[in-house]
């Protein structure tokens, strides 16, 4: 059997680094298997779902590779809920409630005070067909709830978490449809995976007792339901997903200049057995991707680890993958001499400044001035070429007896204005003569 799964967003905001956790291990558990990856817009909530969100989802997926096998939108998908709903109802799965939300939470309080499970009391059960009218009349419409089969053991074997199991009077019926007829998810959600063929949903733990309702839904309709895998939630660094970390987005991400394939190399492997590793590609990722490798534990997502992977895969870009995000006149040789320094493509524009730009005199110290203002009397007269910053060392160490540090640092300061950075025997050759004696002559 084909492998399909599915990545469900609702348009309803940007998506965030834990939507972006998803979609990938849905992208990758599908590409392992030669399957199908599919995109599904929940879009059934009208009031706040929001077109330009859908298309916000489409472009941060196509930015980080996550390209889908087909896309499905929930709105253009209605007759197909209702003709399920209909069979629900006539099998006396689904019931009609009037309960205000005021009403459900006051006796949720009571139930609680009790040292009871607070699950509703299918009060709505008794209604008679009198009732009903009587509520009609009154131009109360009713919400309708799912009728949890209380006397069908409910459990399954989790892809990460193993057995599971849940006791049916601990479980709520759940709202499946709104007194205005509009969707919640549960619903909907199973109703599609049936449809589209859906074979594995990978999600967060958070959706656990969802999966337990959704698994009688399955049966209600007369489907085999799909293979399921709960994973760990994200957290911060410090130990909770903090609300800043939570509403990181795609665009965030790809404003501060990251890498996708660093991003995704993170997400791929945090919460799993394995280490961490700079990946070059979605086959690459996928190669590696297992679901027995998943823990228990709350995966960290840490910033200073997604930086590291980004510098990694910065040095081992050639220049004709970053030429179009360089510096206008930043060729390969100077691409290749700033590369090792660089945590971000986006921080060459610093350093071809350095090699090109018109930099500051630095402040060097005055036991320095006349050291470097005799650096650019010898500059003018050794031959400038690969060996220039050796050729220059040489005679100045001999000329002056200086060596180490004493020697290089003012040297590599005046020329760079840095007291770091690539290696100056790259670095002179590009800085050129002229540039370089003249910035010696300044700093000194």
């Amino acid at each position: 059997m084909t492998t399909v799964t599915r990545f469900a967003p609702s348009p309803t905001g940007r998506l965030h680094v834990g939507n972006i956790r998803t979609a990938l291990h849905n992208a990758l558990l599908a590409r392992r298997a030669g399957g199908r990856f599919l995109l599904r817009i929940d879009d059934t909530d009208a009031e706040r779902s929001e077109e330009h969100h859908v298309e916000a989802i489409r472009r941060d997926m196509a930015w980080l590779g996550l390209v889908p096998y087909a896309e499905e939108r929930q709105s253009a998908r209605l007759a197909i809920y209702e003709a399920a709903f209909e069979r629900l109802r006539a099998a006396g799965r689904v019931y009609r409630c009037y309960e205000t939300a005021q009403e459900l939470e006051l006796r949720r309080k009571v139930l609680l005070g009790r040292g009871l499970p607070p699950i509703y009391d299918r009060a709505a059960l008794a209604l008679t067909e009198a009732d009903h009218a009587e509520k009609a009349a009154q131009g109360l419409a009713p919400h309708w709830r799912f009728l949890i089969d209380r006397a069908e053991p409910i459990a399954w074997d989790d892809m990460i978490r193993g057995p599971q199991a849940f006791e049916g009077d601990r479980l709520s019926d759940p709202v499946i449809r709104r007194a205005d007829g509009s969707w919640l998810y549960m619903l909907p959600s199973a109703i599609d995976d049936i449809e589209m063929g859906v074979t594995d949903v990978l999600r967060g733990e958070d959706h656990v007792s969802n999966t337990a309702v959704q698994l009688q839904m399955f049966t209600a309709l007369g489907a085999t339901p799909p293979r399921f895998a709960h994973e760990a939630l994200l957290t911060g660094s410090e130990g909770k997903l903090s609300k800043r970390l939570g509403s990181l987005g795609v665009d965030a991400f790809r404003e501060q200049g990251l890498e996708p394939m660093a991003l995704l190399s993170v997400l791929a492997r945090i919460g799993t057995s394995e280490p961490v590793v700079a990946e070059r590609s979605l086959p690459a990722l996928a190669d590696g991707f297992d679901l027995a490798t998943f823990g228990r534990a709350p995966a960290r997502f840490d910033e200073a680890e997604l930086l590291r992977v980004n510098a990694q895969i910065v040095h081992a870009m050639d220049h004709a993958e970053a030429r179009d995000r360089l510096p206008e006149g930043m060729d390969e040789a100077a691409w290749l001499a700033v590369r090792p320094n660089l945590e971000k493509v986006g921080d060459a524009h610093a350093w071809w400044h350095v090699i090109a730009g018109d930099l500051p005199a630095p402040a060097v110290a005055d036991a320095d001035r006349a050291f470097v203002a005799q650096a650019a009397v010898t500059a003018e007269g050794i031959a400038w070429d690969a060996e220039a910053w050796k050729t220059l060392t040489g005679a100045l160490k001999e000329a002056t007896g200086r060596k180490g540090k004493p020697l290089f640092l003012p040297l590599r300061l005046a020329l760079t204005g840095m007291d770091h950075g690539p290696d100056m025997a790259v670095l002179l050759p590009l800085i050129g003569r002229e540039r370089a004696v003249e910035r010696l002559r300044a700093a000194g």
